[in-house]
């Protein structure tokens, strides 16, 4: 958990395949902690072809029959179906100006917003912009994605940096 606050947690994506990667992983969360996915997330890079969006796009019934049985990830199947079906969701994104990245960024104005709260307790658990932004999502065929998944997601990629004042992260991209 150090290393990923320390190296990548707050940290500005704009990569397709990274975007995609944490809407995934934020959505297996749900319900869960963050440091169990963290600790699955190798097996879900294999197991989701590298996250990939086009080729789990394309899993059909046996492939979903074995992640089912991946003991690696977080085997629900309501979250399993649900990788699939963003991942045409995501796709379709791409015929957006801009395409995914644009789309998921303008939520923030398309540069991170940067938060200055002065403890861990301060940060709010959704914001305005993560509830707009799960309202288009699900409007666009995403599931797992509430505003909480949403503005988990807004924090891991960098659209808000919420790390506290007295973080040396604070003031970083």
């Amino acid at each position: 958990m150090q290393a990923y606050h320390d190296r990548e947690w707050g940290t500005p994506v704009h990569d397709e395949r990274r975007l995609f990667e944490f809407l995934i992983l934020e959505g297996a969360q749900a319900g869960l902690s963050w440091a169990t996915i963290l600790r699955k997330r190798e097996a879900y890079r294999r197991a989701f072809s590298g996250f990939d969006p086009e080729k789990v796009a394309a899993y059909r019934a046996p492939k979903l029959s074995a992640l089912l049985a991946d003991e690696g990830i977080v085997r629900n199947r309501l979250k399993i179906e649900g990788a699939v079906r963003n991942a045409r969701a995501f796709i379709a994104l791409r015929d957006l100006p801009g395409g995914p990245d644009a789309f998921l960024w303008q939520f923030v104005g398309g540069r991170p917003k940067r938060n200055g709260w002065k403890r861990a307790g301060d940060v709010p658990a959704t914001t305005p912009e993560s509830d707009l932004m799960s309202r288009e999502l699900k409007r666009r065929g995403f599931t797992f994605v509430g505003s909480t998944i949403c503005y988990a997601f807004m924090q891991a990629v960098g659209m808000v940096n919420d790390h506290t004042s007295d973080c040396f992260r604070a003031g970083r991209r």
